[in-house]
């Protein structure tokens, strides 16, 4: 296509469109010039580095100042940057952040699905799991928080805000009940306590036994002793005649304590200490009175009763009560179990029967074996080992028989059964100390400041029925109930413009720190 000739003083344009064309041609840099400029600059940018690294100490090159917790790690950037990824590395992290040797580190995301449950079967990692630095962001200043994670950071993984599209809670969901496997009423026991106390505020009733921690936060479990002793157990209750254990009857009747002095049985030492005048003989028959909370006579008979009925128990056999716990609580059914031990091998020392000494020898086996699982505060327990479940049923029992024992067990439980649930010849585990919300942190001492505590616990009505000549049905007012608001009542206060909804408000991403305390382990163990 050949240029076409125009009067505008340029050298032409071309084809159809009349591109132009300029004047004159561009004039080309020399190479040796290009060089020289290119050369210049990479010489005054090492000479910028050079600087800033030795008197500057990394200000240039840096993102910026590390914060103040990290200060010190800021004249070598391989403190916390993989050389070959170039970025913060986990590994630089835990060494200062995870006692060394952690079989299981609180800082890390196991831990997160860990957090609060210390249920091991929700240890199952992620496919998206981040690194440290992706939610703790630094060079941001020596004044930045970088434990204050922004909400974004949840959501990337989690639900959206909470005023819209935070799920429901579960108990109110899936209207899940409470196990904690008492019969008890709520409104007849506000009562009675305004009644003993001479009060006029329900809510100072509910404190006589909900007490309060010392940092007001949450709540010290309910004990017996102290909020339980005054109404239940007095001298007056007593057992209904029960049929004494002869050689004939065997199972079929409870032991006196004769002759439980006289077995010299294992873990029996309490019964060298116990007041013989609180039994008494009726023909062949015999009551027990009064009857204390955790009486060990009752729990030595309902024992021996149980084993009659599952002569394979395993360890459970060395609880009062029942194995059943949520999975949080296991440790404790084991710590429980070593404490038994110790003190059934405690009685036996000073027996020099060979078959004593036997049996003290496979005591202080399974003493060494347990102990050493349940000292490991992250480790899972190997259960197959240590079975804290009930076994099957004796199969060389009649019908007959196994209805005459559960007789008997439910007469034995006579006074338990006031207030505990009795299953499989075994008083049901009871939660003293419950909480609703494991994975959240709620502070009580905040709350109290701008409402009462009916105000949000209403699922029981208890102010509208204290008082009342006729109490309410058992389907409104049960321990089953699980008497805590719903979300909706939070979302009441916690919103954009009232009280903080951020994510961090009542959740933590790492589990509980408390043994980060323990100085010494780092001293004694560290890398």
């Amino acid at each position: 296509m050949s240029p076409k000739k125009r009067s505008t003083g340029q050298k032409g344009s071309y084809g159809d469109t009349e591109l132009p064309v300029a004047r004159e041609y561009p004039e080309r840099l020399s190479r040796n010039r290009m060089l020289f400029v290119g050369v210049a600059l990479v010489t005054l940018v090492l000479a910028l580095v050079a600087v800033d690294q030795y008197f500057g100490r990394g200000a240039l090159s840096s993102n910026g100042p590390l914060s103040s917790n990290h200060a010190g790690l800021e004249e070598d950037c391989g403190n916390c940057h993989d050389p070959e990824a170039r970025q913060a590395s986990d590994e630089r992290c835990v060494v200062c952040h995870e006692k060394y040797g952690d079989e299981l580190g609180v800082y890390n995301f196991a831990a997160h699905y860990l957090y609060r449950s210390d249920d091991f079967r929700r240890l199952v990692p992620g496919q998206h799991e981040v690194p440290c630095f992706t939610c703790h962001i630094e060079h941001e200043g020596r004044d930045v928080e970088i434990t204050r994670v922004t909400d974004a950071r949840c959501q990337k993984c989690h639900f959206g805000s909470f005023a819209k599209q935070h799920p429901q809670f579960d108990f109110v969901a899936e209207r899940i009940p409470d196990s904690s496997a008492l019969a008890f009423t709520h409104i007849h026991h506000v009562g009675e306590v305004m009644k003993r106390q001479n009060f006029e505020d329900i809510e100072k009733s509910c404190l006589v036994c909900h007490n309060a921690n010392p940092d007001g936060r949450g709540f010290a479990p309910i004990d017996f002793d102290r909020h339980c002793d005054a109404c239940h157990l007095t001298a007056a209750i007593s057992t209904p005649g029960l049929p004494i254990r002869t050689p004939e009857s065997g199972a079929f009747g409870v032991a006196t304590l004769e002759q439980i002095l006289e077995s010299r049985g294992p873990g029996a030492r309490w019964a060298y200490f116990t007041d013989p005048n609180e039994y008494r003989r009726r023909g062949s028959l015999l009551v027990k009175r009064p009857v204390h909370h955790r009486d060990p006579w009752l729990l030595e008979n309902l024992r021996t009763l149980r084993q009659s009925l599952y002569p394979e128990a395993g360890l459970a056999d060395l609880l009062g009560v029942s194995a059943a716990a949520e999975p949080h609580e296991v440790r404790g059914l084991y710590l429980e179990a070593v404490a038994t031990l110790e003190d059934q091998a405690l009685g036996l020392r000073g027996r020099p029967e060979p078959e004593i000494q036997a049996e003290l020898a496979r005591i202080d086996e399974l003493l060494t074996r347990l102990k050493r699982d349940v000292e490991k505060p992250f480790a899972p327990i190997d259960e197959s080992s240590f079975l804290l479940a009930l076994g099957e049923r004796n199969p060389e029992l009649s019908q007959e028989q196994v209805t005459a024992i559960e007789t008997l067990v439910e007469d034995l439980t006579t006074p338990c059964r006031q207030c505990h649930l009795v299953e499989n010849a075994t008083i049901v585990r009871v939660r003293a100390g419950q909480t609703a919300l494991r994975r959240a942190e709620f502070d009580h001492r905040a709350h109290i400041l701008q409402t009462r505590c009916l105000d949000c616990h209403t699922e029981i009505p208890i102010s509208e029925n204290v008082g009342a000549e006729t109490q309410p049905d058992a389907s409104v007012d049960n321990a089953s109930i699980q008497n805590i608001p719903a979300i909706e009542t939070c979302r009441e206060c916690h919103t954009p413009r009232l009280a903080s909804d951020r994510c961090v408000t009542c959740h933590l991403f790492h589990p509980n720190k408390s043994r980060r305390s323990e100085l010494l382990l780092y001293l004694d163990e560290a890398p």
